[in-house]
């Protein structure tokens, strides 16, 4: 006999349900209310650092940079850090705290694992080698200050090619295969990575080494933002129509198929965007860890987990948390910056097994 949704068994790693959901009506109060912080933390954020901006000043920059206004002779210093230095920064920060978040949502979906994040798949470790290969040999020198990038993006895709045919079955992608395969990819590149630092023992291959395995903004750029913009954005939008598939998909392949979804077209579907999307982020900021495993979380306890409610709040909680980790980052130590991955890790471990101990069903248990 055909079993119904109300009535099917959920896997045990599926993503958690929430035990109270708001009324509707809470969703735009909540996107108002994280819109508003988003900004205020920007522009704080803008304005914060060794050479401190008032937020009047700082809106006053900001607006002379838009409208193409002018700027006092004794204000040009100033102006030169919010605009060129600050801005890009905590605006990729935005962007690939957003990327992250909803990517983690998917992912965790994808391979009905609350434990997944972003960097599961061992993207990051083929992006890391990548970059490390292209900074040791000098290859895609062409293209200037982005040559690293662009090696970073390119190792992150081969890793996602070798992760899908390893993985790919008669049944399409297994997600406990997808999950193994990625692990064993990542440690492999990792051993990569290591061979060419030992082979090539110079300051810049292991600077390199150390920024993609713990990211950071410091490299951040106006040239960066449009391409890392584009792929958040598009990712956003795709994953957020496909909400009530990811609902099914969560179930179970058998439930899936018995309620007419194709779990093999959506599986390779989510696989190959979120490998993109992923390998577009760590490129420009390297690999920062538990923003994709934490967040989603924290968001389905306060909305619920219809993943409608989840990919609309998760992009803002996420690049509101990434900007004041990136702050402190570049703050707590001056003049000296920590990388970001440690921020991230010294605020997402906690949270997580505080979660672990006081939401057990959030995890697959009771």
């Amino acid at each position: 006999m055909r079993s119904s949704p109300a009535s099917a068994p959920v896997d045990a790693a599926q993503p958690p349900r929430a035990p109270r959901t708001p009324a509707p009506v809470a969703i735009p109060l909540i996107v108002a209310l994280l819109a508003v912080v988003l900004a205020a933390s920007v522009l704080l954020a803008i304005g914060t650092g060794a050479a401190a901006v008032p937020p009047g000043e700082t809106l006053r920059f900001l607006w002379a940079a838009v409208t193409g206004g002018s700027i006092a002779a004794d204000d040009v210093t100033a102006y030169q850090i919010i605009w060129q230095v600050r801005t890009p920064r905590v605006l990729l920060a935005v962007l690939v705290g957003a990327g992250l978040s909803v990517v983690g949502v998917a992912i965790q979906a994808m391979v009905r694992n609350a434990l997944a994040d972003p960097f599961v798949l061992g993207v990051s470790s083929g992006a890391s080698a990548g970059a490390v290969l292209v900074t040791v040999t000098g290859a895609l020198a062409a293209l200037g200050i982005y040559a690293v990038s662009a090696g970073a993006f390119l190792g992150a895709l081969l890793v996602s090619a070798l992760v899908y045919l390893t993985s790919r079955g008669a049944g399409g992608l297994m997600p406990l295969r997808l999950v193994l395969t990625g692990v064993a990819m990542a440690f492999g590149f990792q051993a990569v990575m290591s061979v060419i630092v030992y082979l090539v023992p110079d300051g810049e291959s292991t600077s390199t080494v150390l920024f993609w395995s713990m990211g950071g903004f410091g490299a951040a750029t106006w040239g960066a933002l449009p391409v890392v913009a584009v792929v958040t954005v598009v990712t956003a939008v795709v994953l957020r129509r496909s909400a009530r598939s990811l609902d099914v998909l969560a179930l179970g392949d058998e439930t899936s198929a018995s309620l007419g979804l194709d779990t093999a077209k959506l599986r390779r579907g989510l696989f190959v965007l979120t490998s993109l999307a992923t390998g577009a982020m760590v490129a420009v900021s390297g690999a920062i860890g538990f923003v994709g495993l934490v967040m989603p979380h924290l968001v389905r306890l306060w909305v619920g987990a219809a993943h409608v409610r989840v990919l609309t709040v998760a992009p803002l909680a996420g690049a509101i948390f990434m900007v004041w980790a990136d702050l402190a980052a570049r703050t707590l130590v001056a003049p000296r910056e920590l990388p970001l991955g440690v921020i991230t890790a010294l605020v997402g471990v906690p949270v997580f097994v505080l979660l672990l101990r006081r939401r057990a069903y959030l995890f697959g248990g009771r």
